[in-house]
């Protein structure tokens, strides 16, 4: 028991060999050295895509990047590049080979139906980045990849309607599943953080600690979450491909997660600030119209329909390599990207509660236990 305990806790560190821990956990990766593989990126100029890209590169891999041209074009100007659209433009896919193709832009399962009928017979395998929001039923604990997801009979969709996104993610893995039933590799990233996030989800509150003052906390602080740098992800599904993993996994962590109270004092940590924090109770900001994962981004309640929401075991995750840069490396470093935004977008987050709103319903609970 002391040898397993110990191997689980290198495994999260990524001490142990990679052959050591996939034997431990019985998951079958073909033994081979690192081949140089020729990689076709869909995307590859925006948050997680270069990402990728600068660490395939890295490592000696040749990248063609499709997309329409018109995010961050000066990227990579040496990198091979390809116009079209995911749409319905696909010409200057047609005729070429790749070892893989990584899937990052797809959000409707058309795009992938098209992508993938043309490349199956000229790529090896297809890596779809996928997301958490395919899961049906987050009450599970733990959750894993075998959790339900959503499916056109478990979930109604209005008819001329687009579909939901989870749904619209989880049928995309079904097409993906399709076209490569030996070759598809599929990533479910919970929240996604670090430098170049430009959706301020997890950023709000390394600049509303950092700000100060009092701090409206969701809950009691023992809520549990679980988030993936993007760096973390990016790196580890380069390595998926380099290892020919194929299934379906997970990417968040860490292993058991933080709780809320940890991922809080934790980002102050890297901070000067004299942020105080006040718990206020689930319950009583859902009476006041303050939502998990709305203006409380990555928090959401662990009771209920969503116990399971940062409660996933990723010991197979883990198996395969992945790893997780402290909680301190992520927090300033995403700081950092966003003072080195221009004031303007600096002054308006796209994410959390208002100022003024925060301080409404931290009045108001005062006023209850008064």
């Amino acid at each position: 028991m002391r040898v397993a305990a110990t191997s689980t806790g290198a495994i999260g560190l990524g001490l142990l060999p990679a052959f050591a821990t996939r034997r431990a956990f019985g998951i079958q990766v073909p033994s081979q050295s690192r081949a140089k593989l020729r990689i076709l990126v869909l995307g590859g100029t925006s948050f997680i895509g270069p990402y990728q890209v600068q660490y395939a590169l890295d490592r000696g891999h040749t990248i063609t990047l499709f997309n329409r041209g018109k995010t961050n074009p000066q990227l990579f100007p040496g990198v091979e590049k390809l116009i079209g659209d995911r749409n319905g433009d696909l010409k200057s896919l047609e005729g070429r080979e790749w070892d893989v193709v990584i899937d990052n832009s797809a959000t409707q399962p058309n795009w992938v139906e098209l992508t993938a009928s043309l490349l199956q017979k000229t790529v090896k395998r297809y890596v779809f980045t996928s997301t958490r929001s395919v899961y049906f039923d987050t009450s599970i604990v733990p959750m894993t990849a075998a959790a339900p997801v959503y499916t056109r009979e478990n979930t109604q969709v209005q008819a001329g309607r687009d579909l939901p996104y989870g749904l619209a993610k989880a049928e995309s893995e079904k097409v993906a599943r399709k076209y490569f039933p030996n070759g598809a590799l599929i990533v479910r990233p919970s929240l996604i953080v670090g430098p170049g996030d430009l959706t301020d989800r997890y950023t709000y509150w390394p600049v509303r600690i950092e700000r100060g003052g009092e701090v409206l906390a969701p809950g009691d602080g023992s809520d549990r979450v679980q988030v993936i740098d993007v760096r973390d992800l990016c790196e580890w599904m380069i390595r998926l491909c380099e290892n020919g993993v194929t299934g379906t996994y997970n990417g968040l962590g860490p292993k058991n997660g933080y709780s809320f109270a940890e991922l809080l004092y934790g980002i102050k940590a890297v901070t000067t600030s004299d942020a105080t924090l006040t718990w206020v109770d689930a319950d009583f900001l859902t009476m006041h119209d303050v939502r998990g994962y709305r203006e409380m981004p990555v928090w959401q309640p662990s009771r209920g329909r969503t116990a399971g929401f940062g409660r996933f075991d990723i010991t197979p995750e883990l198996a395969l390599g992945l790893t997780f840069r402290p909680l301190a490396v992520t927090a300033k470093d995403t700081l950092d990207y966003y003072h080195a935004q221009p004031t303007d977008r600096q002054a308006t987050l796209r994410a959390g509660i208002s100022a003024e709103r925060e301080k409404e319903v931290l009045a108001a609970w005062k006023a209850r236990a008064r």
